[in-house]
């Protein structure tokens, strides 16, 4: 795994804990990590079970005890190291969003076809039992025909005007801001649920233009300079409008200046026999509607996706008991595992990313030019 922090806990925890709950015909072992900082990830590999550590990616990669590289770090450096551990033959999960560009996306996905190496992208809210379970209701024809999907991801933990420069808010290190980081995510769940995009008409903003640069960071947080700013290149906040191929419309909102939401992804999809709807915190339930219900029992109930019939829900525990946001990685893991057993990328892949990568860019070259802008403008360009 190259990276250590945020995500890499979350993935090092799923890796330890995949066979625990599942059984599995391939176990991971954590060979190694790799990270710059020699002394943090020491620490790093000895707290989350990696058996050795490296400082430079490029020697990770050359060791023949490594069958796959997990790619943890800054959006800007997802493409070289995947094409690379592509080249050496080794299969590549990579965190979202894929790449920094539509043009580096489809670079990534051509380099991992042509070495024959499996590939998978991390977009783990799929893996929320709950939203499996929608999924399953809307491919069996429970909500018929989809009209709508609204869909948004809020935060608010930049509001604060003296919150450092910490790498999420640098264009050259992730290539946008709220729009990447979390738009991403409910692009993937709308492609994953709806259908794919046809066009899109986006908004994009910068609300504090100027803040103190990071002297250390961690995870989310850092530390500001007392003296030092620099200027924000990022959006805060990304709205769009979308068509799908389908017919089906769509609203979605990225923001990171939603006081009071600390993750409040969410989405509601309307069909013509019902809807369903759900809530990254309250990730067990789904609220689900159906029109044909007698009318004096019609509205939203809640299910607990907890049952054994649900998806990955008889891994766990007794219904009821719920599950957290580590068991979504957890969840994705085991379809990555499954798919190293059956020599076979399982979704979401680099395909998926790529996709992902055309939607968030339409959007920005919406914003840019004020005007809507069709799927097929961003894949002609490199087709």
């Amino acid at each position: 795994m190259v990276g250590y922090k945020f995500m890499g806990k979350a993935h090092s925890h799923a890796y330890r804990d995949v066979s625990f709950y599942f059984d599995n015909q391939v176990e991971p072992v954590l060979q190694a990590i790799c990270g710059r900082d020699q002394a943090a990830v020491k620490e790093a590999a000895e707290k989350m079970g990696w058996l050795s550590y490296e400082t430079d990616w490029r020697a990770l990669i050359a060791r023949d005890d490594i069958d796959l590289i997990d790619i943890v770090t800054p959006n800007s450096s997802h493409a070289e190291i995947a094409i690379a551990a592509a080249e050496a033959g080794k299969h590549v999960f990579c965190e979202k969003p894929l790449a920094m560009t539509f043009e580096q996306a489809k670079r990534m996905l051509a380099a991992v076809e042509k070495n024959n190496v499996l590939h998978m992208i991390n977009h783990n809210y799929r893996f929320a039992p709950a939203v499996q379970f929608a999924k399953n209701l809307i491919n069996s024809g429970r909500l018929g025909r989809i009209y709508h999907i609204r869909a948004i991801y809020l935060q608010d933990w930049i509001m604060d005007p003296q919150f450092p420069l910490v790498w999420r808010l640098s264009k050259e290190a992730c290539g946008s801001g709220a729009h990447g980081d979390l738009a991403a995510h409910s692009i993937d769940l709308a492609r994953f649920l709806v259908g794919e995009f046809k066009e899109v008409s986006g908004l994009m903003e910068t609300f504090i233009k100027e803040r103190p640069l990071v002297e250390g960071s961690s995870g989310l947080s850092g530390s500001a300079s007392s003296s030092k700013t620099g200027p924000v290149h990022v959006d805060d906040a990304s709205l769009f409008l979308a068509r799908f191929e389908n017919g089906a419309i769509g609203t979605f909102e990225a923001t990171r200046f939603a006081g009071g939401n600390r993750n409040g992804n969410r989405f509601e999809i309307n069909g013509e026999k019902g809807s369903v709807r759900w809530d990254m915190e309250k990730m067990n339930e789904l609220d689900v509607y159906f029109h044909d219900d007698e009318v004096n029992v019609q509205g939203f109930r809640t299910i607990s996706c907890t049952e054994e019939g649900h998806p990955f829900a008889a891994a766990y525990w007794p219904a009821g008991h719920i599950i957290g946001y580590e068991h979504t990685f957890i969840n994705l893991v085991v379809e990555l595992v499954k798919g190293l057993e059956k020599g076979e990328s399982p979704a979401p892949n680099f395909v998926d990313g790529m996709k992902n990568q055309a939607v968030l860019e339409a959007v920005e070259r919406s914003a840019s030019l004020k005007r809507w802008v069709a799927l097929s403008e961003i894949e002609s360009k490199f087709s």
